[in-house]
């Protein structure tokens, strides 16, 4: 069985990666009644022997009793807080001292801060957890990168530790969960630590998996209107749910009002578990993480995967009213579902992927797909694109539910609208003393082009459609 190494970065990134960890604990707890370390737990957690040392115990036949879960991951940040919290719950049990490094200062909303000054400070820390983790693997096959376009760390050192693993690792996947900030965000500088970080991630990720803040946001209104508002919730009532929300679940420290930050960070939470439980369960049609490249990603530039999932679900114990399987299908296309404002059905699709959980037949999924298929646009030379999966183990409130994954020329909009943001700031020279002190003007120019040229890309493929 593969393993993955999950590393969070930044504010962002380690708030969805809490919720992450605590909601696939929660779906493991429900499908593992005997607690026994299999190879589905293998692939996100090891299982040591804390009276002997935190020796490694292999899967071997999988029937082998948990002794003590820990998880293949890294926290990074370089301010403490949202780690903190993390260390104070109940989470902190999966995480050793050498898997959390932070600072104090922060990056200061600053790009070049966390990819140039941290970056290199922290290069040699950062690598020793990683080898680390790698060496504990049976089976390394991705690394998944959770972190925030519009922030310092996540954005620069995020983008740093991407192109760092390009060189260490460059057999294993790269896969890059990224958060785009809002167009009223209250970070300033945001469009040039955008640009900045997408130009480095279309060289140095295998594929990215990018959302946005306002498209989540609307997700998190709507799921709330279709359960009758926040009073539905039932406290306590999640395998691991403390009955506070201050990041949900297993992070739940204290009474606070809930924000919609909690329940946007469980949608981004549920798109790596659903993308992941192919791997991690047994079905008869799984999709392995490098299916989903050799598949979806048909130019080494145009990586970026649109994604979205019904039924939409954000708090781990709200239940939306069921949907036909029929339905599902079609809500996976809509504009409404999409993790990014985007409508993906009026543009080209170059690859999709449908990745299908639950009790369905393999002739429902094939029927479905050729009754989308009518509707959609795919490049001419990729008319098939199709890949089709299905894991038998549906989600922990679900009966079933679809994942689709699209290349889709749609997301150069999402490109576009960063891109114009950033020209606002950039032609006025507008906070750029920050960016000058570690950094030429002429990168930030190259790598505005670089995302201007990923643009034009995709714009090709939309013309090229027919």
């Amino acid at each position: 069985m593969p393993n993955s190494i999950v590393i969070q970065v930044g504010q962002c990134g380690n708030q969805i990666g809490s919720r992450f960890w605590d909601m696939v604990l929660q779906e493991h707890a429900k499908y593992n009644r005997k607690g026994v370390y299999d190879d589905a737990l293998a692939t996100f957690f090891r299982n040591v022997n804390e009276k002997r040392g935190a020796r490694n115990i292999p899967v071997g036949d999988g029937q082998k009793k948990i002794t003590g879960l820990k998880g293949r991951g890294l926290l990074i940040d370089m301010e403490e807080g949202v780690v903190n919290q993390i260390r104070k719950s109940p989470l902190s049990e999966l995480f050793d001292d050498e898997q959390q490094i932070t600072s104090h200062s922060g990056s200061g909303n600053n790009w070049a801060v966390g990819h140039c000054l941290y970056g290199p400070e922290y290069r040699d820390a950062i690598l020793e957890g990683v080898r680390r983790q790698a060496e504990y693997c049976d089976a390394l096959q991705s690394f998944f990168m959770i972190g925030s376009l519009g922030g310092g760390t996540g954005s620069g050192l995020g983008s740093y530790i991407c192109a760092m693993l390009q060189d260490e690792f460059p057999e294993v996947y790269r896969f890059y969960a990224t958060v785009s900030p809002s167009e009223n965000d209250d970070v300033v500088t945001s469009p040039y630590n955008s640009i900045l970080s997408l130009s480095k991630l279309i060289d140095t990720a295998d594929c990215v998996l990018p959302m946005e803040n306002q498209a989540l946001l609307d997700i998190y209104e709507r799921v709330i209107a279709q359960t009758q508002g926040p009073s539905n919730r039932q406290k306590k009532s999640a395998i691991t749910d403390s009955g506070n929300s201050t990041f949900g679940g297993m992070c739940g420290l204290g009474p606070r009002k809930s924000h919609p930050f909690d329940a946007m960070n469980n949608i981004a939470a549920n798109l790596l578990m659903n993308m992941t439980s192919s791997m991690r369960f047994e079905g008869t049609m799984n999709v392995d993480i490098n299916d989903i490249v050799t598949n979806l990603v048909p130019f080494p530039r145009l990586k970026f995967l649109i994604s979205s999932m019904t039924p939409l679900y954000t708090l781990a114990n709200v239940k939306p009213p069921p949907r036909r399987l029929d339905q599902m299908f079609i809500d996976a296309f809509s504009r409404e579902s999409q993790l990014i404002r985007a409508d993906p059905k009026a543009s080209t699709y170059l690859a999709c992927a449908l990745i299908a959980r639950g009790n369905i037949e393999i002739s429902d999924l094939r029927r479905n797909v050729e009754r989308m298929a009518s509707h959609l646009t795919f490049v001419p030379w990729n008319q098939e694109g199709w890949k089709t999966g299905l894991c038998s183990v549906p989600p922990v409130t679900q009966p079933y539910c679809l994942l689709s994954l699209a290349n889709n020329c749609c997301v150069r909009q999402s490109f576009s609208d960063l891109h114009l943001r950033f020209k606002k700031l950039y032609r006025r020279k507008a906070n750029l003393h920050h960016y000058t002190e570690h950094i030429d003007v002429g990168d930030i120019a190259s790598s505005a082009a670089n995302v201007e040229e990923l643009i034009h890309e995709y714009s090709l493929q939309e013309r090229n459609r027919k």
